[in-house]
């Protein structure tokens, strides 16, 4: 995957997912700019890309909106052009039953998540379209395709991040523009120590995290490498999809073709046993 001299974007960079994006997108060829909130992490990071390229680091909470568009204005100077955006920065909490936990964090939740991915993605889109050229890639996750107990505003957000994505792919698509989401698979992350230290309020996945954190999880850099594949012309015309990391055959070219040819295909739709049937 080719992403040499190209500027991608990477929210939520300074560890985890952000991070291995960001380590396999600089060892691709890509100049980095690096956000995150916290200066050291950040700082981390950019000692892990590869030696060459450009690599710069921008301390944002994408929370704050009214320093997104200051903070993407010192990028467009800093690299000129953005070829590529990766929406990855997030949160959790909270974590329990809806009518237990506090409004006010559940509202915040789809405030970082949703609100942040959306406002990060107007920030380039005006530049990308004068371009006629960009890619977008945001991260979705768990509760976005099925329901996710106790995990009610985190599942919201990511069902909400896919549906933005599908519609904004329509709209974008005479400019060139191609915008995916992508679910990295269980990762152990952050996240993951977030379940563990509630316990029994997360139900079930408290005892899977528990298997999960003994396993090791899902490589990151699997997600990684879709991420990258989803930056680089390889994945031209693929638009408006969620592409599982684990579970999809990603790099197998006749996959690739039916997702350039069927609308539908990795997409949320209704079952409705008339066009869409549930397998049995």
């Amino acid at each position: 995957m080719n992403l040499a001299k190209k500027n991608i974007v990477i929210t939520g960079a300074g560890r985890g997912i952000g991070r291995q994006i960001a380590i396999s997108a600089s060892h691709h060829g890509a100049n980095i700019a690096l956000i995150a909130r916290t200066s050291s992490e950040l700082d981390e990071t950019i000692l892990q890309l590869s030696k060459t390229g450009k690599h710069r680091s921008y301390i944002l909470d994408i929370n704050d909106r009214s320093s997104i568009e200051e903070t993407f204005k010192k990028i467009y100077e800093e690299f000129e052009s953005i070829d590529g955006l990766v929406n990855n920065a997030g949160i959790q909490p909270p974590i329990g039953r809806f009518h237990e936990v506090s409004i006010k964090d559940w509202i915040n939740n789809i405030e970082v998540n949703l609100f942040g991915t959306i406002a990060c993605t107007h920030a380039v889109l005006n530049k990308m379209i004068q371009s006629q050229s960009g890619k977008i890639v945001n991260l979705s996750g768990g509760g976005s395709t099925s329901p996710r107990p106790q995990f009610s505003a985190y599942g919201v957000a990511k069902t909400a991040i896919v549906r933005f994505t599908e519609t904004i792919a329509v709209e974008l698509r005479e400019y060139g523009i191609d915008v995916n989401a992508i679910a990295p698979g269980a990762i152990n992350t952050k996240m993951l120590d977030e379940v563990l230290e509630v316990k029994d309020i997360a139900g079930s996945e408290y005892y899977d995290a528990i298997k999960r954190k003994a396993d090791g999880g899902n490589d990151p850099l699997v997600a990684a490498e879709l991420a990258c594949f989803l930056l680089s012309s390889e994945s031209d015309g693929i638009s408006g999809k969620l592409i599982s990391a684990i579970w999809d055959d990603w790099k197998n070219e006749s996959y690739q073709k039916t997702l350039r040819d069927d609308v539908d295909i990795e997409t949320l739709r209704r079952i409705d046993n008339k066009i869409f049937f549930k397998k049995t």
